[in-house]
């Protein structure tokens, strides 16, 4: 194998922690901030087309969200931290079979992902809220969408492989323009931008569909030519290796349901309390939608490093690498949540001058901001266990997270509390999920144990 994109795993072994991390994380966290953006400007282009488009898009927007937690967080993962531990004990022949069947599980979960919401839209969106024109119109979009949803899954699953190698430049930039396509391409066939047609809602979702098949195609011919770290070959499917994958992956798939669960149980509680109240909690959970790609990035720089260590048996240098990557995730988002608490109006007047409004969102930041450091701390080393191939303990804390969040919800059901009894909530329930992760990671065997 020769002309290696990424470094190869005795460069990992040895490379300095701190500045490698760094150099891992900052094209992630770009590609993830461009990612997010795209959606932000993709409810943009919805909002244009009425008060029924916007309302379809929030309904499945939770799945769209899904997806790609499952995809590049779960599974994708899982897939990164199999293939550094197989370089880490120098198994090139296994690394190779990973990154093989990471093309038959994205294909799989592809195919499965439409065939479900092709059958189920209807039933699943109105169950989620949808009624009338805003259930036709998410109906439209998401059978529009999920079309393309194998392209999804194997940008995602295939960025994963690369990764896995420590290659971050190559998947990130993919990602990167994958999100100004879509944002185009949408944009144009939505709204029917100079000679093309206004398709509305199907336009929109035409565009996650394009780019993401295109990125996949991209990706595949990458990892396919010789300047890739691993090479992809044909082989026959293996049943164990699929095993191996999702031995780590499935159980991970646990956590994404685990927050989204914990979204729906603190929305339901907030929305009894007024208008206001929802509105400002709105807000405040809108920064840590863009929070997440920051913990996410500093996360996945930790899986090739973590995952070689632990392939060569060096388990001081892994969990030195997990504690580094936790602090940066931890001190960033901390700094942030710290800033907010105290001075909340710097994001609040982005989107209110409304004084109830802007009071609740106030209090959410009071409360919650200053555990944000713990959110961080949880999230990164979610990542690193994975990468150990140890996830039990941090998938327990986030079923603690959900734990604190659905007693609260018990309580207040008789007595619907003020809007800071559940900020505190949401602040107890969040610094509960890092010390957890925080305990899970500190007494975890990471010793990697014979296949």
């Amino acid at each position: 194998m020769s002309n290696a994109a990424g470094p190869a795993p005795g460069t990992l072994l040895a490379a300095p922690i701190l500045p490698t991390l760094l150099r891992f994380a900052l094209p992630n966290m770009g590609a993830m901030l461009a990612g997010s953006a795209a959606a932000i400007a993709e409810t943009a282009y919805v909002g244009s087309l009425g008060v029924a488009a916007l309302a379809g898009m929030a309904i499945v927007f939770p799945t769209i969200m899904l997806q790609g937690m499952l995809s590049a967080g779960a599974i994708g993962s899982s897939i990164s931290s199999a293939i550094a531990r197989a370089l880490g004990a120098g198994d090139e022949a296994r690394a190779r079979a990973l990154a093989f069947h990471a093309i038959v599980i994205g294909i799989a979960a592809g195919l499965l992902t439409t065939l479900l919401i092709e059958l189920a839209a209807p039933a699943l969106y109105g169950a989620l809220g949808g009624r009338g024109d805003a259930l036709a119109e998410a109906v439209v979009f998401a059978r529009v969408a999920f079309l393309g949803a194998t392209g999804v899954w194997l940008l995602n699953l295939l960025g994963a492989v690369a990764r896995g190698a420590g290659d971050m430049v190559v998947p990130s930039v993919t990602l990167l323009l994958t999100a100004v396509l879509q944002v185009v391409v949408g944009g144009a066939l939505g709204l029917g931008l100079g000679p093309l047609p206004r398709l509305g809602m199907a336009g929109i979702a035409m565009g996650q569909v394009v780019a993401a098949s295109i990125g996949a195609l991209v990706l595949l011919r990458y990892l396919a030519s010789p300047r890739s770290k691993i090479r992809l070959v044909p082989m026959a499917p293996s049943l164990e290796v699929v095993r191996d994958i999702m031995r780590i992956g499935g159980l991970a798939c646990l956590s994404p349901l685990q927050t989204v669960a914990t979204v729906l149980i603190l929305t339901r509680i907030v929305a009894v309390q007024g208008p206001a109240a929802l509105a400002g909690y709105g807000i405040g959970t809108r920064l840590e939608f863009l929070l997440v790609p920051i913990a996410f990035a500093f996360g996945v720089a930790s899986v090739p490093l973590v995952g070689t260590a632990i392939g060569a048996g060096n388990v001081a240098r892994a969990r030195a690498v997990a504690w580094t990557a936790a602090a940066l995730a931890a001190g960033l988002l901390g700094s942030i949540g710290i800033v907010l608490a105290l001075w909340p109006q710097l994001w609040v007047a982005m989107f209110t001058s409304d004084a109830a409004t802007t009071a609740a969102a106030s209090a959410y930041f009071g409360w919650a901001g200053p555990t944000y450091v713990f959110y961080g701390l949880g999230l990164c080393l979610y990542f690193s266990s994975m990468a150990a191939g140890r996830i039990q303990g941090v998938m327990l804390a986030g079923t603690l997270r959900l734990g604190i969040v659905a007693i609260g919800w018990l309580v207040f059901t008789r007595s619907p509390p003020p809007p800071e009894t559940t900020f505190a909530l949401v602040a107890l329930a969040m610094a509960g999920y890092g010390l957890a992760s925080v305990a899970a990671v500190r007494w975890s065997d990471w010793r990697p144990a014979a296949r």
